[in-house]
């Protein structure tokens, strides 16, 4: 429904309109089912001209009535000048605070009833929760309410359907409802604050989950599978119902190669998300950071071989997995140009040391970077990330580090019989 302004109220008020009467069902409904204790608090929210608050009053409590209108508080001391125990408050319920007891008197309700006036609350959910965190230990919250089912159609803007109606349990341990010639009331009690976490239906399958295992060894080469589809591959596959991604991996990779592994020392790196044909493809990429065993043909079925394979060697490998080639760039960025765009999810920002990749690389290769920026040579922020990122020792294995990351130094990969230089990899 639209919000209804405070002007439109006012000349509602204005205008000598009210509301529906109180009813006998509610009153009797109201006397026993909340009765008024000794020494009863109650808080009427949107009392308008205070037919409610004054019937609360004869019933032994001592009341807040609360509307944001001052044309409503104006008719209600008008209408109801004998009244007494009713302090008639204009605030706003769902961005003013509460009112504090009188002086002397403890804090909470013993009740609070917003009647006709619920579906005029755009927050009623966290108003709902506000008003039970007040309430004293047996206290209750009474909505009385129009349903829409029970209203007509050009005036159903003032009732709740069937779902608010249960939308404003929400949150409570009991939950009493009753009919009041065609109103809802409900009486509502023991506010937890509690929530409970629930599922829909079964979801319609969408997408496929296939970790991939990055293993390298103790050269810094990775490890691949010559799949019977003709193609190269990671370690890894299918994430089993209730499994990690880690414990994937480290299934997979005993499964598949023999190697053990423990969930301890797989980490995952980021989760690439791409589309292939009309399945979401979703694959984490997990870094296997230590590991025992040699790689034997445990799954002739799927691969014909595994094969250690140099970085700088995988861009001539000819036919690799798509999502291992993803999954190899997403480690070693550059390492396989080329490839189509891909959703990266980083998780991991930081991992142990593992065979072929020294600490000391890192750091070089920061001092490299920022030798090359401090001088104006990368100008774009591609450029700088590629610097940080990229690990430059693995293009060049048979260089010593600090040659690698020499960030003024072109290194030499080939050269003739004389010793010419035929090919580098170029300064950074």
């Amino acid at each position: 429904m639209k919000h209804v302004r405070k002007d439109t109220w006012q000349k509602h008020y204005d205008a000598g309109r009210g509301f529906r009467p109180l009813g006998d069902a509610e009153r009797a409904l109201l006397a026993e089912h909340v009765p008024a204790p000794e020494g009863g608090r109650a808080l009427d929210v949107g009392s308008g001209t205070g037919e409610l608050a004054a019937e609360l009053a004869r019933m032994g409590y001592r009341v807040d009535a609360i509307d944001f209108t001052p044309g409503a508080l104006v008719r209600a001391r008008a209408e109801h000048p004998e009244t007494r125990g009713v302090r008639w408050l204009c605030l706003d319920i769902e961005h003013d605070p509460l009112p504090s007891p009188p002086t002397g008197e403890e804090g909470g309700y013993d009740l609070v009833t917003l009647r006709l006036s619920a579906a005029f609350i755009q927050a009623r959910s966290r108003v709902l929760c506000a008003l039970g965190a007040r309430l004293r230990e047996r206290g209750a919250v009474v909505v009385i309410t129009p349903v829409v089912d029970h209203t007509p159609q050009e005036r159903r803007h003032i009732a709740l359907d069937e779902d608010e109606i249960s939308q404003i349990t929400d949150g409570f341990e009991e939950a009493t409802r009753f009919d009041a010639q065609g109103l809802a009331v409900l009486v509502l009690r023991g506010a937890d604050g509690s929530f409970t976490a629930v599922e829909k239906g079964r979801p319609a399958p969408q997408a496929v989950m296939g970790a991939a295992a990055v293993v390298t060894n103790a050269s810094g080469d990775v490890l691949l599978g010559r799949s019977i589809r003709g193609m190269w591959e990671l370690p890894g596959g299918r994430v089993e119902a209730g499994e990690s991604a880690q414990a994937s991996v480290v299934r997979e990779l005993a499964e598949e190669t023999g190697l053990i592994a423990s969930v301890e020392d797989a980490h995952v790196i980021t989760i690439l998300h791409d589309d292939r044909l009309d399945v979401r493809r979703v694959s984490p990429v997990v870094r296997v950071t230590g590991w025992e065993g040699e790689p034997v043909l445990r799954e002739p079925r799927n691969f014909s071989r595994w094969e250690w394979h140099p970085l700088n060697t995988l861009a001539t490998l000819g036919r690799i997995f798509m999502p291992s080639a993803q999954a190899l760039n997403a480690v070693w960025p550059g390492t396989l140009p080329g490839l189509p765009p891909v959703h990266s999810y980083p998780c991991a920002t930081a991992f142990p040391p593992v065979p072929g990749e020294p600490a000391e690389a890192t750091r070089l290769r920061g001092r490299m970077a920022d030798a090359v920026v401090a001088r104006g040579r990368a100008p774009s922020l591609r450029v700088r990330s590629a610097l940080r990122e990229v690990p430059r020792h693995r293009f060049v294995p048979e260089a010593p580090l600090g040659t690698a990351y020499d960030d003024d130094l072109a290194v030499v990969t080939v050269r003739e019989p004389s010793g010419t230089a035929l090919s580098s990899v170029s300064a950074a």
